[in-house]
């Protein structure tokens, strides 16, 4: 559950701009770039922590060289919309490893899946095994990354 508690201020998004380009940052190097003290960085981070800004520290894997080459973007549309079914479709998919993110989406469609696999083969298997079967899929449409002109992964923050 997120906690917005405090509005933040210059130094805190100072730290998630660093933070966000490299999350190995220490503590000391974070004071240093901020011309801070180390005691106050510690206690900002663990309160940005706690207050949901910071959900987790990850590594960026490049998906080609750990086997996951293509990319697919998956619109998927329901046939039913009560609560449970949306609740139901969300609950399986997210059981899914290959499937990276889950939006439910306004529009013509009620989900959009990023889903990484190794080719055009896993990804049939993966229609026809796993997101077919899913609870109440009606109509679903496919678009497969050829290149990738940008992935950021930093938010642009006002005021800094």
């Amino acid at each position: 559950m997120l906690k917005t508690e405090h509005r933040l201020d210059k130094i805190d998004l100072g730290i998630l701009k660093l933070l966000e380009k490299d999350a190995r940052l220490t503590h000391k190097e974070i004071a240093h770039a901020m011309s801070l003290s180390i005691t106050p960085i510690h206690a900002r981070i663990r309160k940005l922590q706690e207050e949901g800004y910071i959900r987790r520290y990850t590594a960026i894997v490049n998906h080609k060289m750990v086997g996951k080459g293509l990319i697919a973007y998956t619109q998927v549309q329901l046939k039913e919309h009560s609560q449970e079914s949306l609740r139901a479709f969300m609950d399986a998919t997210i059981k899914l490893p290959e499937v990276m993110e889950c939006y439910h989406m306004t529009g013509a469609f009620d989900f959009l899946l990023r889903i990484a696999i190794r080719d055009m083969d896993e990804y049939n298997k993966v229609l026809i095994e796993k997101l077919s079967k899913l609870p109440d899929v009606g109509n679903m449409q496919s678009f497969f990354v050829m290149s990738e002109a940008k992935h950021e992964t930093a938010y642009m923050f006002e005021g800094t």
